[in-house]
């Protein structure tokens, strides 16, 4: 039994998000470009590159970790490129995105050996959260005012437009894209290829995908475009659990355990969000807080129902833990950072990466 603390990457999981992937590009056309800020252990990059067509980056390292560890189309997007990296850049992509006409008339030279395109904020998203709507008030993602951009369209083929956060919600989704054509179409126009970006949760359970890939088919029929995807949570969700061990039980009003993870180091998005973990089965008549050994006061997974009482050295299996957390994963509290393993499809484990003292020490100076 491998020790905990440990990511497990169950490619059989991964594998039922794929052949959704691959059933839309083929339905609709569409390409499919794996999103690195959302998850990029590109120790099954191999595996997800027979159903995906590359990735999209949102910096200088994501850039040449597509390009040299997953290959197939390679995008490049950043907020901003610095002076000393754009030629970086550039060497290893495909296309760039600039997010700016300002950064795209300013590196004008440097990417014209490659295909480039323009972000555009079309002024609404389904982000219910301040800190990540694309469309927030004073949003520097994207340029959004026709008038400029028609003036630079000789130096661009097309367009990135990502409005979409966990957007499980087809009609939003359809809603959204009618504005876009109505507000963009003269731009659309003109363009070769346009990315919609990602946060369309298509391959939940009860995604309408037939209704998706017929609307993608008509955008790109319409506009004459290359429709490209960026899935990240869609490419991984449900694949991957963290894999814990109770090391105590305290009762403070409430039952609690520590367990030898933290939600601050591990699992950072949740703490952001205020959101909670996730157990399988949350059911049964004993009920516990479980906590992170951090010594951070709020670092609590959750509360969550289980069948039997736990011991300390029982197991906990923290669910869906693939997107934005091994990408954010770090060293508070110098806590043992969790191994990266990967269940194989006949079953079989295999530990990718451990980390240790040096690991950690080398993070610092």
């Amino acid at each position: 039994m491998l020790q905990t603390p440990y990511y497990l990457i169950d490619k059989s999981k991964l594998r039922a998000n794929m052949e959704k992937i691959a059933r839309l590009r083929e339905l609709s056309g569409a390409k499919a470009l794996l999103a690195l800020k959302c998850f990029a252990t590109w120790s099954v990059f191999d595996f997800m590159a027979d159903y995906m067509d590359g990735t999209t980056s949102s910096s200088l390292n994501e850039v040449r970790l597509g390009h040299t560890r997953f290959g197939k189309e390679t995008h490049a997007y950043s907020v901003a490129y610095a002076d000393h990296e754009i030629d970086e850049v550039v060497a290893h992509a495909d296309k760039i995105i600039f997010n700016s006409i300002s950064q795209l008339t300013r590196f004008e030279r440097q990417s014209s050996g490659i295909i480039r395109g323009l972000r555009l904020n079309p002024g609404v998203s389904s982000s219910t959260f301040d800190l990540a709507d694309p469309a927030r008030p004073f949003s520097r993602l994207g340029e959004w005012d026709i008038s400029k951009v028609e003036p630079v369209m000789d130096l661009i083929s097309g367009f990135m437009i990502h409005n979409n956060c966990e957007n499980g919600n087809f009609d939003l989704f359809d809603s959204m894209l009618s504005k876009i054509e109505h507000e963009f179409g003269p731009l659309l126009r003109k363009a070769e290829w346009v990315s919609l970006g990602g946060g369309i949760h298509f391959t939940g359970e009860d995604y309408p995908l037939e209704k998706f890939a017929e609307r993608l088919k008509r955008f790109a029929g319409d506009f004459d475009v290359q429709v490209y995807l960026e899935p990240g949570e869609a490419a991984i969700t449900k694949s991957t659990t963290l894999e814990v061990t109770v090391l105590d039980r305290l009762f403070n009003g409430k039952d609690l355990v520590v367990v030898d993870s933290s939600i601050e180091a591990h699992l950072l998005d949740l703490l952001i969000y205020r959101e909670s973990a996730k157990v399988n089965p949350d059911a049964g008549p004993h009920r516990y807080m479980v906590c992170g050994k951090s010594c951070l006061a709020g670092d609590v997974f959750g509360e969550f129902d289980f069948p039997e009482e736990l011991a300390i050295g029982d197991r906990i299996s923290i669910q869906d833990t693939a997107g934005y957390t091994m990408v954010k994963k770090n060293w508070f509290n110098g806590v043992q950072m969790p191994s990266i393993a990967i269940r194989e499809l006949d079953g079989s484990l295999r530990t990718v990466r451990e980390f240790d003292y040096a690991d950690y020490e080398q993070s610092l100076s």
